[in-house]
């Protein structure tokens, strides 16, 4: 068991997680991750209603789990382009918000693995404008969820991106790192070698240990894959040429 500050430490900085690609197609939801690419929290806070109505009990043609999860998904991307803008209370109204939908989610279907990742996710997201309270409200399902998810299906490429966001920020001597971080980097491109995510966050860790060549390969990568990522270019810029 992780002391209180590990967990901490491990979910505060899954606060910067990704806006991880997600499966589904209707209610807007490719429109959704467009907005997300771009940063524009606006977008997304104007869909969110619509993800809210589909998520109704007894609304017409909807299945409550998957409905409460692209409405999870949708305040995730809200908290996540939040944080990309430096606006800490926005993110964390907006994946308090979605704690509640992933965990009607999960408690729908608690087999399904995805559903798992995004309430760890959206818990560590909270954290930034309130680090002591949100972390010790939120940090141990921030941990506990993305383990749960890996547990459900270790094939979840998403997953490990995610647990290797929060190995990135915690330190070796906490049990985390960057070495830890690039294996789950990679464990996710061997499992989805078209998943943007993966590269970027595996660029921003080459990058840390000063191996810049190598991070603007996979820097490049990730944007070949998601053109439109504004955070994947900030990235890009930021890491040195030579």
């Amino acid at each position: 068991m992780w002391t209180n500050f590990q967990c901490a430490a491990f979910a505060a900085n899954l606060s910067v997680l990704i806006g991880i690609s997600a499966m589904a197609a209707d209610l807007g939801t490719s429109e959704l991750e467009q907005a997300r690419d771009r940063q524009d929290l606006a977008a997304i806070e104007h869909m969110i209603p619509q993800y809210q109505q589909a998520a109704q009990p007894g609304h017409a043609g909807s299945q409550p789990a998957e409905a409460n999860y692209r409405l999870a998904l949708a305040y995730s991307y809200g908290a996540e382009v939040a944080i990309e803008l430096r606006d800490k209370k926005k993110a964390e109204a907006l994946a308090e918000a979605g704690v509640e939908a992933a965990k009607r989610a999960v408690s729908d279907k608690p087999s399904n693995a995805e559903y798992h990742r995004i309430l760890g996710e959206l818990c560590g997201q909270v954290i930034p404008a309130n680090p002591v309270f949100g972390s010790l409200k939120y940090g141990q399902c921030a941990r506990d969820e993305i383990n749960k998810a890996i547990e459900l299906n270790n094939r979840l490429a998403l997953a490990y991106v995610s647990r290797g966001v929060g190995n990135f920020y915690l330190p070796s001597s906490m049990g985390g790192g960057v070495d830890l971080a690039l294996k789950d980097f990679d464990k996710a491109i061997s499992l989805d070698a078209n998943l943007a995510e993966a590269y970027l966050w595996k660029g921003v860790a080459l990058r840390k240990t000063n191996r810049d060549a190598e991070a603007r390969q996979a820097l490049e990568h990730a944007l070949q894959l998601d053109p439109n990522r504004v955070w994947a270019k900030q990235q890009l810029n930021k890491t040195p040429s030579r």
